[in-house]
C-alpha cells in the first residue's frame, strides 16, 4: 500500500521522459500560470515545439524555444552534450517554421568537474552554434556542490523570428495529409543506451544528432506557402510520442505503413536485445512532418537531395475516422495501434 501511494504521488524519472507521465507533469506545472500567452500567439496550452511572440504592427513574430540537457553520458557515439544543447535548441526553432537568431545558455556544474572535460563540451557548443549561424548572447554558470549533481547540465533557451502567416503547429494536420519522416529511427537513443557501462553491447551504431538546417532551407519555399502544415523532431518517446501528440491534438487519425519506416538493422538488434520498442526511442537529427498530398512527392525529393535527409520515405496518411489514433499497417498485412508510450523507455537521452 504505502509504495503504491509513494509511486503516485512523487516525480518519477519517467515524469521527465517524453509520453502520458510527462503530460500529467507539465500539466500540474502549468495548469495554475496566469498568463499563458502574448497577443494571441502560440503559448503554453499549445504545448509545442515553442512559442510565439506577434509582433504589432510587423509582418513578423518572434519565436521562443526552452530546453534542458540532461544526458548521460556526456559523451556518446556521434556526439556530445555540447552539441546536443545547441543542436535541440536550433532544430525545435526550425520545427516552428523559424529562422534561428540567438539562444542562451545555463550552465551548471558539479563541484570536482575537470577543465578538460569543460572545454570538449564548451567547444562542440561553440562550433555547432558557429555551424548554424546562430549567436550566443546571454546565461549563467553556477556550480553546485560535490555529490549533488550528476556531472554538468546544459539548459538553453533559442529564439528566431518567421513570418506570421507560417502556420507549423502540432494542430495544424489535415485530412488527407502524407506522413513524412526524413531518416532512420533509433539511432540516438539506441546508440546511447549501447555506450553505457556494464552492458557490453558492441556496435558502430551512431547517434544522428544533426542540425536540420540544410532540411529547412530545401523546403523554405513550402514552408512559406504552407504547404507543410506541421513538422516535429521525434526526440523524447520517438516516433510513437510525436504520432499520437499530433493525433490528439489535431483531432484526427494517422494512418503508418510499417514497411515504409526506415529502421537500421542495428537498431532493431539492440532493441530485441533489450525487450525496446524503436518507435518509442528518440531521434536527435530527424524531422517529422505532415504536408499536403498535392505537394509530397515534391518535397520528398527535395529532403531526398540532401545529406542528411536522402533517406527520407513517405510512411503515412491522416484520416478523420477514429481521431486521436495512430494505427501501423503491420508488413504481415494487419493493423495494431501505436500507443503514446508511458515515458521515454531510456533515462537520461536528451
Amino acid at each position: 500500500m504505502s509504495r503504491k501511494k509513494e509511486s503516485s504521488n512523487v516525480i518519477r524519472l519517467a515524469h521527465g521522459a517524453g509520453g502520458l507521465l510527462q503530460e500529467e507533469l507539465i500539466n500540474f506545472i502549468t495548469k495554475n500560470i496566469p498568463f499563458k500567452n502574448i497577443y494571441n500567439g502560440v503559448g503554453i496550452d499549445e504545448l509545442d515545439d515553442g512559442a510565439t511572440i506577434p509582433l504589432k504592427g510587423y509582418d513578423k513574430e518572434i519565436v521562443i524555444t526552452a530546453d534542458g540537457h540532461t544526458i548521460s553520458p556526456l559523451f556518446f557515439p556521434g556526439g556530445d552534450l555540447g552539441t546536443l544543447s545547441i543542436t535541440g535548441t536550433v532544430n525545435d526553432l526550425l520545427m516552428m517554421g523559424a529562422e534561428p537568431l540567438a539562444l542562451t545558455s545555463m550552465i551548471i556544474i558539479e563541484e570536482g568537474f575537470e577543465f578538460k572535460e569543460l572545454e570538449k563540451i564548451v567547444n562542440s557548443m561553440n562550433s555547432v552554434a558557429k555551424k548554424a549561424n546562430i549567436a550566443i548572447i546571454a546565461g549563467d554558470t553556477k556550480v553546485m556542490p560535490r555529490g549533488t549533481l550528476n556531472e554538468m547540465i546544459i539548459a538553453t533557451t533559442g529564439i528566431g523570428i518567421k513570418n506570421k502567416n507560417i502556420k507549423i503547429l502540432d494542430n495544424n494536420i489535415k485530412i488527407g495529409d502524407h506522413i513524412i519522416i526524413t531518416g532512420s529511427i533509433g539511432d540516438h537513443g539506441t546508440a546511447l543506451m549501447a555506450s553505457r557501462e556494464g552492458l557490453n553491447i558492441s556496435t558502430d551504431l551512431k547517434s544522428d544528432i544533426s542540425l536540420l538546417l540544410e532540411i529547412y532551407d530545401v523546403i523554405k519555399f513550402e514552408i512559406n506557402n504552407n504547404y507543410i502544415h506541421a513538422m516535429k523532431d521525434p526526440t523524447r518517446g520517438g516516433l510513437a510520442s510525436a504520432l499520437n501528440e499530433w493525433a490528439n491534438k489535431s483531432k484526427v487519425s494517422l494512418w503508418i505503413e510499417e514497411e515504409k519506416v526506415p529502421i537500421k538493422k542495428q537498431v532493431i538488434a539492440i532493441c530485441d536485445m533489450l525487450g525496446l520498442d524503436p518507435y518509442n526511442i528518440a531521434c536527435e537529427g530527424r524531422a517529422l512532418m505532415a504536408v499536403d498530398p498535392n505537394h509530397s512527392e515534391n518535397i520528398l525529393q527535395k529532403l531526398k537531395s540532401t545529406e542528411i535527409g536522402k533517406n527520407s520515405e513517405i510512411i503515412g496518411e491522416v484520416k478523420a475516422e477514429k481521431p486521436g489514433r495512430v494505427f501501423l499497417k503491420t508488413i504481415v498485412g494487419g493493423t495494431r495501434f501505436i500507443d503514446m508510450p508511458l515515458g521515454e523507455p531510456i533515462p537520461r537521452i536528451c
